[in-house]
């Protein structure tokens, strides 16, 4: 299964660092195992998408993986791609941008043709082969289509996958420089939230039980954030699942809203035993 991790720390800009593969003495297991790609996603000072990312074929570059990097910005994105759809290559890896906006999805959309279809002049956004960047390109096409509403974009870009293309997830994280969106759809797959209290005294530590994406920020010691993580990242009791079909908003000063899109299944929901072999690998809990 794909690691996904959004933050959001808005108004405070904040350092943080990452670790996308935690340990190097896992690496020779982990790798060899999971991760097809690791990726990390920023926004500079003047509000410019950053994305730093590596296909890891046979586990080749390790230091891109395990090395710290500490990062300045009010949101963040960081994924660990087992792969699905796509080659490992640098254009299949997430993060995505795409007009000022970074993406992550764990899941799997099918009938690419048919979303290419829908996609129309905006399947020339697409640069790589996987649904995920498509998704993106589809939720982007809506989001223009509404005037520049994430929010409405993303609920109808999911409504249309969910009623027309066979879909086994399609949870998902979307930042801009000072807002986040996270979309759980349906239960296959979880996603977490936690709003971090201000108070805490206590830096930010967090770490998957996978031994995969490791986060530390001491100024989150006495700063407000919102973390969405697909696995418990530490033992604080306030993470709580989002909802099948839950689309969390963080707006830029860090009030959560939260809306159930899509309140029924998909029309046309996959199972593992309908997956080929390498995304039904991609998508297995490990």
């Amino acid at each position: 299964m794909c690691r996904l991790f959004g933050m959001t720390s808005a108004p405070s800009r904040v350092t943080a660092t990452f670790w996308l593969l935690d340990a190097a003495d896992s690496l020779a297991v982990q790798s060899r195992r999971d991760p097809d790609g690791t990726g990390l996603g920023t926004f500079t000072a003047d509000g410019e998408p950053l994305v730093e990312k590596q296909p890891l074929p046979a586990y080749a570059d390790a230091s891109f993986a395990t090395e710290a990097r500490e990062r300045r910005s009010e949101t963040f994105v960081a994924h660990i791609r087992h792969a699905s759809t796509g080659g490992l290559a640098m254009v299949n890896t997430h993060p995505f941008s795409l007009s000022g906006r970074i993406f992550a999805h764990n899941g799997v959309i099918e009938d690419l043709p048919g979303l290419d279809e829908e996609l129309g002049p905006y399947r020339s956004a697409v640069a790589g082969e996987t649904d995920s960047e498509r998704f993106f390109a589809l939720i982007t096409k809506h989001i223009d289509g509404h005037g520049g509403d994430v929010t409405a974009g993303i609920t109808e870009a999911a409504r249309w996958v969910a009623e027309h293309l066979p879909i086994f997830a399609i949870n998902i994280v979307l930042t801009t420089p000072t807002e986040l969106w996270a979309l759980r759809y349906p239960d296959t797959h979880q996603l977490l939230v936690l709003s971090r209290a201000p108070d805490t005294g206590r830096h930010l530590e967090h770490a998957s039980p996978a031994g995969t994406v490791r986060v530390r920020s001491g100024e989150l010691a006495t700063a407000p954030a919102v973390v969405v993580a697909s696995e418990w990242m530490d033992e604080n009791p306030a993470w709580r699942p989002l909802a099948s079909g839950e689309l969390l908003h963080v707006d830029a000063e860090l009030t959560v809203d939260s809306t159930v899109i899509l309140d029924g299944p998909p029309a046309h929901p996959l199972t593992l035993a309908d997956l080929g072999a390498t995304a039904a690998a991609s998508q297995a809990s490990r």
